[in-house]
């Protein structure tokens, strides 16, 4: 008789994510597979790099926004320790911005939380098997994003102390450039956004994920 051939080993995960019944749905969601396995799980960026050196997992899913280091940075901390780190962003965010910092931080794949289960899990396969895995719908808005003019360093800050209530005069005085200067930048940020006013560039910047109100 041959001998039963050995079952494949499972993917190996870690779970970054800082709601506790959010990350408890998720990790209910893997362990109905026996080909993958939860191995840790992390509620803060620290944690998921502590957890990413102490056990080395196949795949990472991180969230975005977590309290002290964000995913974001931990993508990056988590990058410097395995350069070959397969991690998929798992997040209700998705601006434009939001896809394209993750992934230039170094993100194989982003997924919206309200992702359906299997989904999830076959996107878990894609990265496990080197493949990058993005939404067609996300994936057509950065080549949208790529088509239109970037903002400077300087028109984003502008435009996250326009966010913040201040007034032209307020916003040179902390910034320490004329007020003429402001008044360039944010008709400068006006044109690229392809809007009319204060509103309306808050509007579009939060829906491409270029600011984020806290």
């Amino acid at each position: 008789m041959n001998a039963q051939a050995a079952a494949p080993t499972p993917v190996r995960i870690l779970c970054v994510d800082d709601h506790p019944l959010m990350r408890s749905g998720i990790v209910r969601n893997i362990t109905l597979h026996k080909d993958l396995v939860i191995v840790a799980e992390a509620s803060t960026g620290d944690e998921a790099v502590v957890e990413f050196e102490r056990h080395h997992p196949d795949i990472t899913l991180m969230d975005l926004r977590l309290p002290g280091m964000g995913g974001l940075e931990a993508i990056r901390a988590i990058r410097r320790v395995s350069p070959e780190a397969r991690i998929v962003v798992l997040t209700m965010y998705d601006g434009e911005g939001d896809v394209y910092e993750a992934l230039r931080a170094g993100a194989r794949g982003y997924l919206l939380k309200d992702t359906l289960p299997d989904r999830l899990i076959e996107a878990i396969h894609e990265v496990h098997e080197g493949k990058m895995c993005i939404p067609a719908e996300l994936e057509a808005r950065l080549e949208s994003r790529a088509r239109q003019p970037m903002l400077t360093p300087r028109e984003t800050q502008v435009l996250e102390l326009l966010a913040q209530g201040l007034r032209n005069k307020e916003i040179a005085a902390r910034l320490g450039i004329s007020e003429e200067t402001v008044r360039v930048h944010v008709k400068s940020t006006f044109a690229k956004l392809n809007v009319h006013d204060r509103t309306a560039a808050l509007a579009e910047a939060l829906r491409r994920g270029i600011i984020r109100m806290n």
